[in-house]
Protein backbone atom coordinates (compact mmCIF):
# COMPACT_ATOMS: atom_id res chain seq x y z
CA UNK A 1 0.00 0.00 0.00
CA UNK A 2 1.46 3.33 -1.09
CA UNK A 3 1.15 6.55 1.47
CA UNK A 4 2.31 9.70 1.77
CA UNK A 5 4.53 11.16 4.83
CA UNK A 6 1.26 13.36 5.53
CA UNK A 7 -1.01 10.61 5.45
CA UNK A 8 1.54 8.80 7.64
CA UNK A 9 1.87 11.29 10.19
CA UNK A 10 -2.16 11.38 10.51
CA UNK A 11 -1.47 7.76 10.97
CA UNK A 12 0.34 8.32 13.87
CA UNK A 13 -2.44 10.19 15.81
CA UNK A 14 -5.17 8.10 14.95
CA UNK A 15 -4.99 5.83 18.27
CA UNK A 16 -3.14 3.17 20.50
CA UNK A 17 -2.93 0.83 17.94
CA UNK A 18 -0.63 3.02 16.01
CA UNK A 19 0.96 4.58 18.62
CA UNK A 20 2.11 1.19 19.76
CA UNK A 21 3.35 0.27 15.97
CA UNK A 22 5.42 3.69 16.25
CA UNK A 23 6.87 2.55 19.34
CA UNK A 24 7.65 -0.64 18.03
CA UNK A 25 9.31 0.53 14.69
CA UNK A 26 11.23 2.72 17.38
CA UNK A 27 12.11 0.12 19.26
CA UNK A 28 13.72 -2.03 16.95
CA UNK A 29 16.02 1.20 15.81
CA UNK A 30 16.98 1.74 19.12
CA UNK A 31 17.95 -1.96 19.76
CA UNK A 32 19.86 -2.03 16.12
CA UNK A 33 21.69 1.25 17.35
CA UNK A 34 22.73 -0.10 20.84
CA UNK A 35 26.54 -0.41 21.16
CA UNK A 36 25.86 -3.64 23.84
CA UNK A 37 22.98 -5.31 21.63
CA UNK A 38 24.85 -4.62 18.70
CA UNK A 39 27.84 -6.36 19.84
CA UNK A 40 26.35 -9.46 21.65
CA UNK A 41 26.40 -12.68 21.27
CA UNK A 42 30.11 -12.32 20.55
CA UNK A 43 30.28 -16.42 19.35
CA UNK A 44 27.24 -18.97 19.33
CA UNK A 45 25.29 -18.92 22.23
CA UNK A 46 24.36 -22.76 23.80
CA UNK A 47 22.02 -21.41 25.55
CA UNK A 48 19.33 -18.48 25.00
CA UNK A 49 17.69 -17.92 28.23
CA UNK A 50 18.48 -18.81 31.79
CA UNK A 51 16.79 -19.72 35.32
CA UNK A 52 18.70 -19.25 38.46
CA UNK A 53 17.37 -20.64 41.27
CA UNK A 54 18.90 -18.79 44.86
CA UNK A 55 18.62 -20.64 47.95
CA UNK A 56 19.29 -17.84 50.55
CA UNK A 57 21.01 -18.74 53.58
CA UNK A 58 23.77 -21.06 52.78
CA UNK A 59 23.04 -25.42 51.69
CA UNK A 60 24.87 -27.53 53.26
CA UNK A 61 27.08 -28.91 50.64
CA UNK A 62 28.10 -31.97 52.95
CA UNK A 63 24.70 -33.03 53.54
CA UNK A 64 23.46 -32.90 49.84
CA UNK A 65 26.24 -32.90 46.76
CA UNK A 66 29.26 -33.51 48.17
CA UNK A 67 29.88 -37.07 49.64
CA UNK A 68 32.43 -37.17 52.46
CA UNK A 69 32.67 -40.57 53.62
CA UNK A 70 35.25 -39.30 56.22
CA UNK A 71 33.25 -37.36 58.00
CA UNK A 72 31.43 -40.35 59.92
CA UNK A 73 35.09 -41.38 60.81
CA UNK A 74 35.71 -38.00 62.62
CA UNK A 75 32.22 -37.59 63.89
CA UNK A 76 32.62 -36.00 67.33
CA UNK A 77 36.23 -35.50 67.31
CA UNK A 78 37.66 -32.29 66.90
CA UNK A 79 38.89 -31.28 63.79
CA UNK A 80 41.41 -32.61 62.38
CA UNK A 81 44.72 -30.24 61.49
CA UNK A 82 44.15 -29.72 58.16
CA UNK A 83 41.23 -27.84 58.87
CA UNK A 84 41.76 -24.39 60.70
CA UNK A 85 38.77 -22.97 61.33
CA UNK A 86 37.89 -18.90 61.30
CA UNK A 87 34.12 -19.47 61.34
CA UNK A 88 31.80 -16.18 61.29
CA UNK A 89 30.68 -16.78 64.56
CA UNK A 90 33.50 -18.16 66.36
CA UNK A 91 32.15 -21.04 67.59
CA UNK A 92 33.68 -24.67 65.51
CA UNK A 93 32.88 -27.33 67.33
CA UNK A 94 33.45 -30.93 66.94
CA UNK A 95 32.93 -32.57 63.32
CA UNK A 96 29.47 -33.89 62.35
CA UNK A 97 28.74 -36.49 59.85
CA UNK A 98 26.69 -36.17 57.17
CA UNK A 99 23.02 -35.79 58.18
CA UNK A 100 21.46 -37.77 54.92
CA UNK A 101 22.82 -41.03 53.68
CA UNK A 102 24.48 -40.73 49.84
CA UNK A 103 24.03 -42.64 46.80
CA UNK A 104 25.86 -43.19 43.29
CA UNK A 105 22.73 -42.18 40.99
CA UNK A 106 21.75 -42.51 37.38
CA UNK A 107 24.12 -43.83 34.94
CA UNK A 108 26.49 -41.60 35.88
CA UNK A 109 27.05 -42.48 39.33
CA UNK A 110 26.71 -38.91 40.94
CA UNK A 111 26.47 -38.73 44.49
CA UNK A 112 24.04 -37.19 45.79
CA UNK A 113 21.88 -37.53 49.17
CA UNK A 114 18.22 -38.67 50.48
CA UNK A 115 18.00 -34.59 50.90
CA UNK A 116 17.04 -34.28 47.06
CA UNK A 117 15.44 -37.62 46.23
CA UNK A 118 13.79 -36.12 43.29
CA UNK A 119 16.71 -34.23 42.31
CA UNK A 120 18.58 -37.57 42.62
CA UNK A 121 16.52 -38.56 39.80
CA UNK A 122 17.71 -36.51 37.41
CA UNK A 123 21.36 -36.55 38.29
CA UNK A 124 22.43 -37.22 34.92
CA UNK A 125 21.10 -33.93 33.60
CA UNK A 126 23.37 -31.80 36.71
CA UNK A 127 26.71 -30.20 35.86
CA UNK A 128 27.99 -30.48 39.69
CA UNK A 129 30.64 -27.63 40.78
CA UNK A 130 32.14 -28.85 44.06
CA UNK A 131 34.93 -25.98 44.58
CA UNK A 132 33.27 -22.84 44.59
CA UNK A 133 34.11 -20.03 47.45
CA UNK A 134 33.54 -16.77 47.90
CA UNK A 135 35.05 -13.99 49.75
CA UNK A 136 32.69 -13.46 52.51
CA UNK A 137 30.99 -15.36 55.23
CA UNK A 138 28.68 -12.85 55.72
CA UNK A 139 25.04 -13.14 53.84
CA UNK A 140 24.50 -9.73 52.96
CA UNK A 141 27.98 -9.23 51.12
CA UNK A 142 27.72 -12.86 50.14
CA UNK A 143 24.59 -12.85 48.36
CA UNK A 144 25.92 -9.82 46.49
CA UNK A 145 28.95 -11.75 45.19
CA UNK A 146 26.77 -14.50 44.02
CA UNK A 147 23.95 -11.76 42.28
CA UNK A 148 26.08 -9.48 41.05
CA UNK A 149 29.83 -10.30 41.81
CA UNK A 150 30.31 -7.38 44.18
CA UNK A 151 30.33 -7.42 47.78
CA UNK A 152 28.35 -3.99 48.15
CA UNK A 153 25.51 -3.17 46.92
CA UNK A 154 24.64 -0.44 43.88
CA UNK A 155 26.51 -3.19 40.84
CA UNK A 156 24.03 -5.10 37.92
CA UNK A 157 23.09 -8.19 38.89
CA UNK A 158 23.79 -10.94 36.28
CA UNK A 159 20.22 -10.48 34.94
CA UNK A 160 20.73 -7.20 34.47
CA UNK A 161 23.90 -7.49 32.54
CA UNK A 162 22.23 -10.00 30.58
CA UNK A 163 19.37 -7.72 29.86
CA UNK A 164 21.77 -5.02 28.97
CA UNK A 165 23.88 -7.43 26.69
CA UNK A 166 21.28 -9.51 24.62
CA UNK A 167 17.86 -7.67 24.69
CA UNK A 168 14.28 -8.76 24.64
CA UNK A 169 12.71 -11.62 23.02
CA UNK A 170 9.23 -10.39 24.02
CA UNK A 171 7.33 -7.08 23.49
CA UNK A 172 4.66 -8.01 26.32
CA UNK A 173 6.97 -8.86 28.79
CA UNK A 174 10.26 -7.52 30.53
CA UNK A 175 13.68 -9.28 30.17
CA UNK A 176 14.30 -10.29 33.97
CA UNK A 177 11.89 -11.19 36.38
CA UNK A 178 12.39 -12.56 39.81
CA UNK A 179 10.23 -14.88 41.82
CA UNK A 180 10.24 -14.48 45.81
CA UNK A 181 9.39 -16.97 47.92
CA UNK A 182 5.93 -16.50 49.22
CA UNK A 183 7.05 -15.97 52.83
CA UNK A 184 9.15 -12.87 52.03
CA UNK A 185 11.24 -11.21 50.59
CA UNK A 186 15.20 -12.03 50.69
CA UNK A 187 17.64 -9.94 52.67
CA UNK A 188 18.66 -7.29 51.03
CA UNK A 189 15.56 -7.08 48.98
CA UNK A 190 15.42 -5.52 45.36
CA UNK A 191 19.30 -4.52 45.48
CA UNK A 192 19.42 -8.39 45.17
CA UNK A 193 18.17 -7.76 41.16
CA UNK A 194 19.21 -3.75 40.62
CA UNK A 195 20.09 -2.74 37.93
CA UNK A 196 23.00 -0.53 39.61
CA UNK A 197 24.73 1.77 37.18
CA UNK A 198 22.87 -0.05 34.05
CA UNK A 199 20.35 2.21 32.49
CA UNK A 200 16.88 1.23 34.87
CA UNK A 201 14.90 -0.55 32.20
CA UNK A 202 16.79 -3.67 33.02
CA UNK A 203 15.79 -3.73 36.87
CA UNK A 204 14.74 -7.19 37.57
CA UNK A 205 11.01 -7.07 37.64
CA UNK A 206 9.26 -8.37 40.75
CA UNK A 207 6.33 -10.94 40.25
CA UNK A 208 4.45 -11.84 43.45
CA UNK A 209 2.25 -14.78 44.47
CA UNK A 210 -1.43 -14.05 44.36
CA UNK A 211 -4.12 -12.88 41.54
CA UNK A 212 -2.02 -9.88 41.40
CA UNK A 213 1.59 -10.73 40.62
CA UNK A 214 2.69 -7.46 39.40
CA UNK A 215 1.19 -4.49 41.79
CA UNK A 216 -0.69 -1.66 40.32
CA UNK A 217 -0.65 -3.00 37.15
CA UNK A 218 -4.50 -2.31 37.02
CA UNK A 219 -6.85 0.26 38.05
CA UNK A 220 -8.88 0.21 41.28
CA UNK A 221 -11.96 1.26 39.02
CA UNK A 222 -13.03 0.11 35.99
CA UNK A 223 -12.37 2.71 33.14
CA UNK A 224 -13.96 3.04 29.87
CA UNK A 225 -11.50 2.10 26.90
CA UNK A 226 -11.40 5.16 25.36
CA UNK A 227 -11.10 6.84 28.60
CA UNK A 228 -7.82 4.81 29.15
CA UNK A 229 -6.48 5.20 25.31
CA UNK A 230 -6.75 9.18 25.45
CA UNK A 231 -5.05 9.10 28.87
CA UNK A 232 -2.45 7.12 28.00
CA UNK A 233 -1.85 9.15 24.94
CA UNK A 234 -1.46 12.51 26.82
CA UNK A 235 0.32 10.94 29.83
CA UNK A 236 3.23 9.58 27.36
CA UNK A 237 3.54 13.37 25.43
CA UNK A 238 3.60 14.76 28.59
CA UNK A 239 6.04 12.53 30.10
CA UNK A 240 7.96 12.86 26.41
CA UNK A 241 7.97 16.91 26.80
CA UNK A 242 9.14 16.55 30.32
CA UNK A 243 12.07 13.88 29.20
CA UNK A 244 13.44 16.14 26.50
CA UNK A 245 13.61 19.42 28.53
CA UNK A 246 15.29 16.63 30.89
CA UNK A 247 18.37 15.24 28.81
CA UNK A 248 20.41 12.11 29.71
CA UNK A 249 18.15 11.32 32.74
CA UNK A 250 18.19 7.43 32.75
CA UNK A 251 15.58 7.08 34.93
CA UNK A 252 12.79 9.37 33.45
CA UNK A 253 13.39 7.25 29.52
CA UNK A 254 13.28 3.86 32.18
CA UNK A 255 9.67 5.18 33.28
CA UNK A 256 8.39 5.62 29.48
CA UNK A 257 9.34 2.36 28.83
CA UNK A 258 7.78 1.20 32.00
CA UNK A 259 4.69 2.51 31.04
CA UNK A 260 4.67 1.43 27.09
CA UNK A 261 5.60 -2.60 28.59
CA UNK A 262 2.94 -2.18 31.32
CA UNK A 263 0.23 -1.06 29.16
CA UNK A 264 0.85 -4.73 27.25
CA UNK A 265 1.22 -6.97 30.64
CA UNK A 266 -2.32 -6.01 31.01
CA UNK A 267 -2.69 -8.40 28.78
CA UNK A 268 0.72 -10.66 28.88
CA UNK A 269 0.15 -11.52 32.43
CA UNK A 270 -3.23 -12.30 33.15
CA UNK A 271 -2.34 -15.42 30.53
CA UNK A 272 1.12 -16.08 31.78
CA UNK A 273 0.19 -16.61 35.23
CA UNK A 274 -3.37 -18.57 34.32
CA UNK A 275 -1.89 -22.21 34.43
CA UNK A 276 -6.02 -23.46 33.40
CA UNK A 277 -4.47 -25.07 30.21
CA UNK A 278 -1.73 -27.36 31.52
CA UNK A 279 -2.62 -30.35 31.73
CA UNK A 280 -3.06 -32.49 34.98
CA UNK A 281 -0.01 -34.53 34.63
CA UNK A 282 2.36 -31.56 34.54
CA UNK A 283 0.35 -29.82 37.50
CA UNK A 284 1.66 -32.53 39.83
CA UNK A 285 4.74 -32.86 38.00
CA UNK A 286 5.69 -29.68 39.59
CA UNK A 287 3.98 -30.28 43.40
CA UNK A 288 1.06 -27.92 42.78
CA UNK A 289 -1.17 -31.36 44.34
CA UNK A 290 0.89 -31.21 47.58
CA UNK A 291 0.56 -27.77 50.22
CA UNK A 292 4.20 -28.18 50.63
CA UNK A 293 5.52 -27.75 47.16
CA UNK A 294 2.74 -25.82 45.96
CA UNK A 295 4.33 -22.13 46.06
CA UNK A 296 7.54 -23.47 44.50
CA UNK A 297 6.01 -25.50 42.50
CA UNK A 298 3.73 -22.60 41.08
CA UNK A 299 6.86 -20.70 40.58
CA UNK A 300 9.01 -23.20 38.68
CA UNK A 301 5.96 -23.52 36.58
CA UNK A 302 5.35 -19.97 36.14
CA UNK A 303 9.20 -19.44 35.03
CA UNK A 304 8.67 -22.44 32.15
CA UNK A 305 5.82 -20.65 31.07
CA UNK A 306 7.63 -16.91 30.90
CA UNK A 307 10.40 -18.66 29.05
CA UNK A 308 8.03 -19.76 26.71
CA UNK A 309 7.25 -16.28 26.21
CA UNK A 310 10.48 -14.96 25.77
CA UNK A 311 11.56 -13.54 28.50
CA UNK A 312 15.34 -14.08 28.91
CA UNK A 313 15.85 -14.23 32.43
CA UNK A 314 14.15 -15.56 35.66
CA UNK A 315 15.10 -16.03 39.12
CA UNK A 316 13.57 -17.68 41.77
CA UNK A 317 14.56 -17.42 45.17
CA UNK A 318 14.46 -20.42 47.93
CA UNK A 319 14.24 -18.49 51.40
CA UNK A 320 13.51 -15.11 52.28
CA UNK A 321 14.15 -12.76 55.46
CA UNK A 322 16.68 -14.02 58.07
CA UNK A 323 16.19 -13.77 61.45
CA UNK A 324 12.68 -15.34 63.34
CA UNK A 325 11.70 -18.77 64.28
CA UNK A 326 11.77 -20.82 61.78
CA UNK A 327 14.13 -19.37 59.73
CA UNK A 328 13.38 -18.50 56.00
CA UNK A 329 15.68 -19.90 54.67
CA UNK A 330 18.80 -22.40 54.48
CA UNK A 331 20.66 -20.90 57.98
CA UNK A 332 20.74 -24.27 59.60
CA UNK A 333 22.43 -22.55 62.82
CA UNK A 334 20.52 -24.09 65.71
CA UNK A 335 19.25 -27.44 64.35
CA UNK A 336 20.92 -28.14 60.77
CA UNK A 337 18.90 -31.34 60.11
CA UNK A 338 15.12 -30.03 61.09
CA UNK A 339 15.93 -26.85 59.06
CA UNK A 340 17.32 -28.52 55.50
CA UNK A 341 14.51 -31.35 55.92
CA UNK A 342 11.70 -28.28 56.21
CA UNK A 343 14.09 -26.24 53.12
CA UNK A 344 14.35 -29.15 51.01
CA UNK A 345 10.76 -30.46 51.15
CA UNK A 346 9.63 -27.05 49.86
CA UNK A 347 11.59 -27.35 46.50
CA UNK A 348 13.17 -30.72 45.85
CA UNK A 349 10.09 -31.86 43.75
CA UNK A 350 9.11 -28.66 41.79
CA UNK A 351 13.11 -27.86 40.73
CA UNK A 352 13.44 -31.89 39.21
CA UNK A 353 9.93 -30.98 38.14
CA UNK A 354 11.27 -27.91 36.30
CA UNK A 355 14.27 -29.95 34.79
CA UNK A 356 11.81 -32.94 33.32
CA UNK A 357 9.62 -30.66 31.94
CA UNK A 358 11.88 -28.61 30.04
CA UNK A 359 13.67 -31.74 28.91
CA UNK A 360 10.15 -33.35 27.49
CA UNK A 361 9.40 -30.10 25.96
CA UNK A 362 12.90 -29.66 23.82
CA UNK A 363 13.59 -26.44 25.80
CA UNK A 364 16.63 -28.28 28.10
CA UNK A 365 18.69 -27.74 25.00
CA UNK A 366 18.64 -24.03 24.59
CA UNK A 367 17.91 -23.35 28.43
CA UNK A 368 20.31 -22.67 31.33
CA UNK A 369 19.83 -23.33 34.83
CA UNK A 370 21.46 -22.13 37.77
CA UNK A 371 21.02 -23.53 41.11
CA UNK A 372 23.49 -21.58 43.77
CA UNK A 373 23.56 -20.94 47.23
CA UNK A 374 25.93 -17.87 48.71
CA UNK A 375 28.24 -20.00 50.99
CA UNK A 376 27.91 -23.59 52.19
CA UNK A 377 27.97 -24.95 55.72
CA UNK A 378 30.88 -26.12 57.69
CA UNK A 379 31.78 -29.83 58.41
CA UNK A 380 31.61 -29.29 62.43
CA UNK A 381 29.09 -27.94 64.49
CA UNK A 382 28.39 -24.16 65.78
CA UNK A 383 28.99 -25.25 69.02
CA UNK A 384 31.46 -24.21 72.09
CA UNK A 385 35.10 -26.24 71.55
CA UNK A 386 35.14 -29.32 72.36
CA UNK A 387 30.77 -29.95 72.29
CA UNK A 388 28.84 -31.26 69.86
CA UNK A 389 25.59 -29.43 68.45
CA UNK A 390 23.43 -29.82 66.13
CA UNK A 391 23.67 -26.90 63.94
CA UNK A 392 26.56 -25.63 61.08
CA UNK A 393 28.26 -22.52 61.01
CA UNK A 394 28.67 -20.38 57.53
CA UNK A 395 31.58 -21.80 55.33
CA UNK A 396 32.42 -19.32 52.33
CA UNK A 397 35.53 -21.67 52.23
CA UNK A 398 34.33 -24.57 49.57
CA UNK A 399 30.95 -24.96 48.63
CA UNK A 400 28.53 -26.80 46.32
CA UNK A 401 26.45 -25.03 43.03
CA UNK A 402 25.30 -26.98 40.28
CA UNK A 403 24.15 -26.09 36.35
CA UNK A 404 22.36 -28.03 34.25
CA UNK A 405 21.36 -27.58 30.67
CA UNK A 406 22.32 -26.27 27.25
CA UNK A 407 26.28 -27.36 26.50
CA UNK A 408 27.12 -28.95 29.54
CA UNK A 409 28.42 -31.82 30.10
CA UNK A 410 25.86 -34.15 32.00
CA UNK A 411 25.90 -36.11 35.15
CA UNK A 412 29.45 -34.37 35.82
CA UNK A 413 31.06 -33.27 39.13
CA UNK A 414 34.09 -30.65 38.88
CA UNK A 415 36.24 -29.92 41.27
CA UNK A 416 36.78 -31.01 44.79
CA UNK A 417 36.89 -29.73 48.84
CA UNK A 418 39.49 -31.88 51.06
CA UNK A 419 38.50 -34.99 52.71
CA UNK A 420 36.14 -33.51 55.19
CA UNK A 421 34.60 -30.57 52.89
CA UNK A 422 36.32 -27.73 54.59
CA UNK A 423 37.59 -26.18 51.83
CA UNK A 424 38.04 -26.21 48.02
CA UNK A 425 41.50 -27.83 47.08
CA UNK A 426 40.70 -28.89 43.55
CA UNK A 427 40.44 -26.76 40.40
CA UNK A 428 38.92 -24.11 43.07
CA UNK A 429 36.19 -21.85 41.26
CA UNK A 430 34.83 -18.19 42.12
CA UNK A 431 32.07 -16.34 41.55
CA UNK A 432 33.83 -14.09 38.62
CA UNK A 433 34.84 -17.78 36.76
CA UNK A 434 30.83 -18.75 37.48
CA UNK A 435 29.66 -15.77 36.25
CA UNK A 436 32.39 -15.76 33.17
CA UNK A 437 30.91 -19.22 32.60
CA UNK A 438 27.38 -18.24 32.46
CA UNK A 439 28.44 -15.17 30.30
CA UNK A 440 29.88 -17.75 27.73
CA UNK A 441 27.33 -20.14 27.46
CA UNK A 442 24.95 -17.49 26.21
CA UNK A 443 27.09 -16.08 24.06
CA UNK A 444 28.75 -13.59 25.84
CA UNK A 445 32.52 -12.81 26.40
CA UNK A 446 32.56 -11.27 29.74
CA UNK A 447 35.68 -9.24 29.17
CA UNK A 448 33.66 -7.13 26.19
CA UNK A 449 30.36 -7.10 28.01
CA UNK A 450 31.43 -3.65 29.92
CA UNK A 451 29.40 -0.55 30.96
CA UNK A 452 31.35 2.88 31.41
CA UNK A 453 30.38 4.22 34.57
CA UNK A 454 32.42 6.98 37.04
CA UNK A 455 35.66 7.03 34.81
CA UNK A 456 35.81 2.59 34.51
CA UNK A 457 34.52 0.28 31.93
CA UNK A 458 33.17 -1.95 34.34
CA UNK A 459 31.72 -5.39 34.04
CA UNK A 460 29.97 -8.06 35.96
CA UNK A 461 33.45 -10.14 36.71
CA UNK A 462 35.40 -6.98 37.59
CA UNK A 463 38.82 -7.65 36.71
CA UNK A 464 38.41 -10.95 36.98
CA UNK A 465 37.19 -14.31 36.03
CA UNK A 466 38.23 -17.11 33.80
CA UNK A 467 35.79 -19.67 32.26
CA UNK A 468 35.50 -23.13 33.58
CA UNK A 469 36.25 -24.93 29.92
CA UNK A 470 36.35 -28.52 31.63
CA UNK A 471 32.20 -27.78 32.13
CA UNK A 472 31.14 -27.88 28.85
CA UNK A 473 30.16 -30.70 26.51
Amino acid sequence: MNISRRHFLDFATAGLGATAALHLMGREALASSSTARASFPNHPPRAKRAIHICLMGGLSHVDSFDYKPQLARFHGKAPPDSVKPDTFFGSAGLMRANEWEFRQRGESGLWVSDLFPHLASVADELTVIRSMHSESANHTPASFLQNTGFQMNGFPALGSWLSYGLGNLSDSLPTFIVLPDARSLPNNGASNWSSGFLPAEHQGALFRAGDQPVRNLFADRKIAPATERDARILLDKMNRHHAAERAGEDLLTARLRAYEIAARMQTSVPEVVNFASEAEHISRLYGLDQKPTADCGRRCLLARRLLERGVRFVQIYSGGAFGGSPRHGWDGHENNHENHTREAGLIDRPVAGLIKDLRQRGMLDDTLILFTSEFGRTPFTQAPAGKIGLGRDHNPEGFTVWLAGAGLKNGFAYGATDDVGWKAVENPVSWPDFHATVLHLLGIDHERLTYYHNGIERRLTNVHGEVVKDLLA
